[in-house]
Parts: structure tokens; C-alpha cells; sequence
């Protein structure tokens, strides 16, 4: 009788362990889908930037006389998109764009000739609703790399992330030089 009940319990033991292997396993997975997801939706906001971006700047071009530096900026940023960069790289270049960008829309509204054509407001009001898209796209993405990345190394999952390779996910972040308030100063040149 003391074998089977020493059988059982080992049973039971052994079949705990493969639940917790399993549940944390599948968790894992559910995180690492989820956070793949969260990165689709960036890209999917970035590319949609990316396409807008030159309609706004030809449509704006002939009637910015010489702010012609911003108009450059903003195609020179446009140019470094790469969907296939490594995510600090398309979050370097992101960073660069939005900046480009905010330098841009704060020029516009200093055109009133500008801000008087429905085109360019159209335009205007896209690229702004985008940038916020983007924004709270890299607010989730984050957290889903925050969430990822704090359970592969909890126990158990960091004996499992050891075994299957998974490794923690670059968060989408600005790089330091790029946190700084772009100069949005206006002077003929």
C-alpha cells in the first residue's frame, strides 16, 4: 500500500510539474503573439505616416517660400524609414520623423495662406492624427515588452526562456538626443 501511495504522489507531483511547464510555456507564447502584434499595429501607423508625409510636403512646397530646410527635414526623415531595421533603428528614425514633423505643422500654422487651403489642413489634420496613433501604438508595445520581457525572467519561465531561446524585446524608445524639443524658430535664409 505505502508504494502506490508513494506512486501516486510522485504521479501527482510529476503531472503538477508538467502543468506549470505547460501553463507558463503557453503564457509565454501568448505574450510573445501579443507583443508581435503590438509591433504590426507600429508598423502599420508608421507606414501610413510614411505614405501622407510627401502629399503634405507638395502641398505645402510652393507656398513656404524659404522654409525650404523644413521641407527637407521632413523628406530626409521620410527616406530612413526601413520596415525590415531592427526596432531601435525604426524607433530612432520614428523619433526623427515625428520631430521633422512637429517642426513642420508648427511652421504651417505660421503660414495663414497655408492654413486657409482645406488640402493642407486635410493633410495637416492626418499626419497629427497619426503621430497620436503611433504614439499610443508605442505606449502598448511597450508595455508588451515590459509584460514579456518581466516574465521571461521569472521562475519558471526563465528555466524555459534558457531552453527554448527566447530573449527579452528592445522597447520602442527615443534615443537621448532626440527627447530634446526640436527649434522650431522661424528666420528668412
Amino acid at each position: 500500500m505505502t508504494g502506490f501511495v508513494v506512486a501516486l504522489v510522485l504521479a501527482v507531483v510529476i503531472l503538477g510539474l508538467a502543468f506549470i511547464v505547460l501553463s507558463t510555456y503557453n503564457e509565454i507564447v501568448g505574450l510573445a503573439q501579443r507583443l508581435d502584434k503590438a509591433w504590426a499595429n507600429i508598423d502599420v501607423a508608421l507606414k501610413q505616416r510614411y505614405d501622407e508625409l510627401p502629399n503634405l510636403v507638395e502641398a505645402v512646397r510652393g507656398l513656404m517660400g524659404f522654409e525650404q530646410s523644413v521641407l527637407e527635414r521632413v523628406t530626409q526623415a521620410r527616406a530612413g524609414y526601413r520596415p525590415e531595421a531592427p526596432i531601435p533603428q525604426q524607433a530612432a528614425t520614428s523619433e526623427e520623423t515625428s520631430g521633422a514633423v512637429k517642426s513642420l505643422l508648427a511652421t504651417v500654422e505660421n503660414y495663414p495662406d497655408l492654413t486657409a487651403h482645406e488640402n493642407v489642413m486635410s493633410l495637416q489634420a492626418e499626419i497629427a492624427r497619426l503621430e497620436g496613433v503611433i504614439a499610443d501604438r508605442r505606449e502598448l508595445y511597450n508595455d508588451m515588452v515590459y509584460r514579456y520581457d518581466a516574465r521571461i525572467q521569472q521562475l519558471p519561465a526563465v528555466l524555459l526562456a534558457s531552453l527554448l531561446g527566447w530573449r527579452p524585446r528592445p522597447y520602442f524608445k527615443a534615443q537621448p538626443a532626440e527627447t530634446a524639443v526640436p527649434d522650431t524658430t522661424l528666420s528668412p535664409g
